[in-house]
Parts: C-alpha cells; structure tokens; sequence
C-alpha cells in the first residue's frame, strides 16, 4: 500500500468534487478578469487539479500513465463512461439521439469547441464536444441538470482546460495560450453569474466600478459616467449608493449585468441569469439582454434551464446531453426540430428519450 499511497492523480484531475459539478458559482472577484483570482478561486481546494491543468496548456495527446487496473476513463470512439451509460436507458445506445445537427447560422464563430473531453476522476462531463458560438447573436446552451453546461463556460475563460481537444476564441487556442495571453484573452468576456456575485463591502456604485479601476487607466470623472451609463441602461440609476443586501435578486444580478459590460466585452457570459427570479422579472431581464445586446452588438452566451427565456431571447440555440450536443442552430429552426430529445426538452413533455436517469 506504500505505493498506492504515493500514486499521484492522473493527469486529468482529480475526483469529482463538488464545487466542479454542474451550479456551481464563482464569486464575485472572477468578474475583474484577474489571472491571479481567477485560477485561485477555481483551484482554491484542488492544487492537484491546478498542477495538472497547468501542464495542459499544451494539449494533451498521450495516454495517462498509472497502473495497468486502473481504466482510462478519457475515452474514444465506443468505449462508453460508466458514468454516461448510467443516463442511458437498458436497450438504448448512449447517444442514438445525438444527430450532431449542426445548422448554418449565417455567422462565424466567437468560440469553439472541438472534440473536447474532460473527465473529473471517473466522471466524464464533456465527452467530444463540439459546439459553435455565433458573434453577433444571442446564444442559449440548454439541457439538463448536471450535463455540463457551467463546465463549458469555465473553459471558454480558461478555467479549466481539456483533456482532450481544443476551444477557440477568437480562433485562438485558450489551452495553448501563455500566461500574459491569457490575461489579455479574459479582457474580452464579461460575466454575469447566478446571483450577481457582488463585492457584500461595496455599494452598487463601486462594485460596478471595480473592473475599470483594476483594469484601465481612466481618471475618477470617466470612470463615473461610464458606470453611470452602464447603470442607466440596467434601470439602477438610482440605487449607486444601496449595498447589495439592500437589493432584491432581479437588482443584483441587473447590477452584476451593468458591471459585465463596463469594459466593452467582446463576449458576455450568462449563467442562469434567470435561477431564483419570478416569471415576471425572468420576463423583464430577457428583454434588457435583448435591448443592450441591440445596442452593444457581441457573442452572448446564456446557459439556462427555462424554455421560455429561450422562446423570447435566443436567436440560436444548442441542447447539449451527455457531454455532446444533440443538435444546435437558429432557434426557430430548434423548435421545429423533428428530434424526439430535442422536441421533449423544449416543450418541456414528461414522455420522451429523457426520464429521471
């Protein structure tokens, strides 16, 4: 047992934590786009995890070394997950739904997923994914619980990397990327997370602000009409001086919105901008991403559970199961779609290929 306790983790991780699955938030510190804070945040517990991601800036090609019992769970062609065949229904195949539909949405892509795998220990979450994010459009990666959808976006910043396969943005290569690259890459995305993720020591007023002060060098009278105009277009105008536990949900994530967009993002991020919201305010945030996104332009990329919000904002859309997508394109086209999988999650049907697997 003396070896045993010596083995290191293999080079794809570490098991499955549970601040890796899928809902879990960043803080508030991600937004600013800082190296530093970001990858101390996402390898707080984990430094194995972060030794090996690390040396996976260049992409990793060969086999995992380890013992001969010991499976390597970054799998190709048919050699299935556990994990992956545990969702499957007995007497169905793990990804007989999956078409890989990939409709021409008019545009070039802002991000890229190609062949990408990522494993936790024995839990695969992507599993040659290949996905596409149209500039210039609302994009809206829809599934279940659990499928991967939160993982996809740590990897567009460079949270995480790939065990296998690449993401692009902007035709680079994020795991290839050195450090000061990186950093300058981060630059271009805003994020908005669940519940805002705002600084709790920080008025609204400086919250928004944090961004351009950590990150440019503007005077205090540019900084101030910025924030302003950010906050005006968000319908806070009034509430710079109010503290985050002054405000009610739908404020602090339209506050968490203004400060994603103070430094002109090329891309911004959304994940479940409409978890813990009445359908009302689901309603009226749907409509503000439209609006700024009319007037700002942009890739946005939202991940959400709610149907309806993807009926009102997106204009493509991809429904990722299983680590895969099942298909992806301009919405109107999705929800037409002759997919059995695809028509049940998008009108939300009980009978279909998706039970409680």
């Amino acid at each position: 047992m003396a070896d045993d306790d010596k083995r290191e983790d293999p080079p794809w991780g570490k098991p499955l934590q549970p601040d890796d699955v899928e809902g879990d938030q960043p803080t508030a510190d991600h937004q600013t786009g800082d190296q530093g804070t970001y990858e101390d945040e996402a390898y707080r517990d984990e430094p194995e995890q972060a030794e090996a991601d690390s040396n996976k800036r260049n992409i990793i090609t060969q086999s995992p070394e380890g013992d001969a019992d010991e499976p390597d769970m970054r799998v190709t062609g048919e050699n299935i997950p556990d994990n992956i065949k545990e969702q499957t229904r007995e007497g169905e195949e793990p990804y007989q739904w999956h078409s890989g539909t990939k409709r021409d949405h008019g545009s070039t892509d802002a991000i890229e997923f190609i062949d990408v795998k990522k494993s936790f220990g024995r839990n695969t979450i992507l599993n040659g994914l290949n996905l596409g994010i149209p500039d210039n459009q609302i994009s809206m990666i829809l599934g279940p619980s659990g499928t991967g959808k939160s993982v996809c976006i740590k990897h567009m910043v460079g949270l995480l990397y790939p065990d296998e396969g690449d993401v692009l943005v902007h035709g680079e290569s994020v795991p290839n990327m050195q450090d000061e690259e990186l950093f300058e890459m981060r630059k271009k995305f805003g994020v908005l997370f669940q519940d805002g993720a705002l600084f709790g020591s920080m008025n609204v007023l400086d919250n928004v602000a944090f961004p351009l002060r950590q990150h440019t060098d503007k005077g205090d009278e540019e900084i101030l009409e910025i924030c302003n105009r950010r906050l005006a277009e968000v319908g806070l105008q009034g509430a710079v001086d109010k503290f985050p536990n002054e405000l009610s949900g739908g404020m602090r994530k339209r506050a968490g919105f203004a400060r994603a967009l103070v430094l002109d993002p090329d891309i911004v991020l959304f994940d479940e901008p409409d978890s813990g919201l009445d359908p009302v305010r689901t309603a009226l945030l749907c409509e503000l991403i439209q609006e700024v996104h009319a007037e700002n332009g942009g890739a946005y990329a939202v991940i959400t559970h709610d149907i309806m919000s993807a009926r009102r904002v997106a204009d493509y859309i991809a429904v990722l199961w299983k680590g895969r997508i099942v298909e992806s394109g301009p919405a109107s086209e999705l929800f037409n779609s002759p997919n059995q999988f695809v028509r049940q999650f998008l009108s939300g049907e009980a009978r279909g290929p998706l039970g409680m697997e």
